[in-house]
């Protein structure tokens, strides 16, 4: 089985959707998943596939300039989807090892990963996405060679990128979704930074590396969706892969607490997470 690890660099306080990625992680317990974080997390109960390291932008930027060889420009947490592409890079000690490492947001629930990342598909692909029409900042995988690792080197603006401090959406389209999303031709889509969806579909095109694009995830306000044991469920028929809430959140929230047991089973609906029991925490 292909080992796969997972790279998180959260700053600022923690969301009240942390504790159901957590709890997402737990039931994908062949994948590890580490978190750089400048939140403190006393006795709080983490996944065994869970590491959390104690982190700042400060050492982010002392750690990239080590490898990189130049200031990188981060003023804000956000700012470091721009190098999302260049952990494996960074963080290179800690993806050693490993068969494939990616990265992902905290603000996703996990289905069953190995249901769709499958030894046959692992095997055959360099990159994957999450989505079948541009490389997904919330979920994407890369093999675990040089080439894969100094990817992001093969886009001409990776350095404007990491040396100005506005987010450009590397990881992704550098703001060109609709036209991805439209289906229109790498070359077509004219963009101030070539980001790494023109990367690697451009050298996928070449032969360099095969890619695999596909719409393995639920975003927007889908509703009707179970989550159990770790099995993601859409209008009781479909799995997903997980479920992205960069909508959902901006219409539901609930109290952060850290502690609370989620439990077993619970459904998503357009504007709610429906638990089936009380709420409980961990003593």
């Amino acid at each position: 089985m292909p080992q796969i690890l997972f790279i998180i660099a959260y700053i600022g306080k923690y969301p009240w959707y942390f504790p159901y990625f957590l709890h997402s992680c737990r039931y994908n317990p062949t994948i590890d998943f580490v978190i750089f974080t400048d939140n403190e997390t006393p006795d709080l109960e983490i996944p065994a596939n869970v590491k959390i390291i104690p982190y700042s932008i400060e050492q982010f930027k002392t750690d990239a300039f080590k490898v990189l060889g130049f200031d990188v420009a981060v003023e804000s947490g956000y700012k470091l989807c721009d190098f999302k592409p260049a952990y494996g890079y960074i963080f290179s000690d800690l993806v050693a090892g490993y068969d494939f490492w990616g990265y992902c947001d905290v603000d996703v629930i996990f289905g069953d990963i190995r249901a769709f990342m499958a030894d046959e598909l692992l095997n055959e692909y360099d990159i994957i996405s999450a989505r079948h029409d541009y490389l997904t900042g919330c979920f994407a995988l890369y093999r675990n060679n040089r080439y894969c690792r100094e990817l992001f080197r093969q886009s001409k603006d990776y350095r404007k990128v990491f040396t100005d401090p506005r987010n450009f959406f590397f990881d992704e389209t550098n703001f060109a979704f609709e036209a991805f999303e439209k289906g229109l031709h790498y070359s077509q889509i004219q963009t101030d930074v070539e980001s790494m969806t023109h990367v690697v579909r451009r050298l996928d095109e070449e032969k360099k590396l095969k890619a695999y694009f596909e719409f393995q995830i639920v975003e927007g306000f889908a509703g009707n969706m179970l989550w159990d044991k770790g099995m993601l469920i859409y209008r009781k028929q479909f799995e997903a892969m997980l479920y992205h809430l960069v909508r959902f959140k901006r219409k539901y929230s609930e109290p952060l607490d850290l502690y609370q047991t989620i439990p077993e089973k619970f459904r998503i609906g357009k504007k709610k997470i429906y638990w089936t029991k009380k709420k409980t925490h961990i003593i």
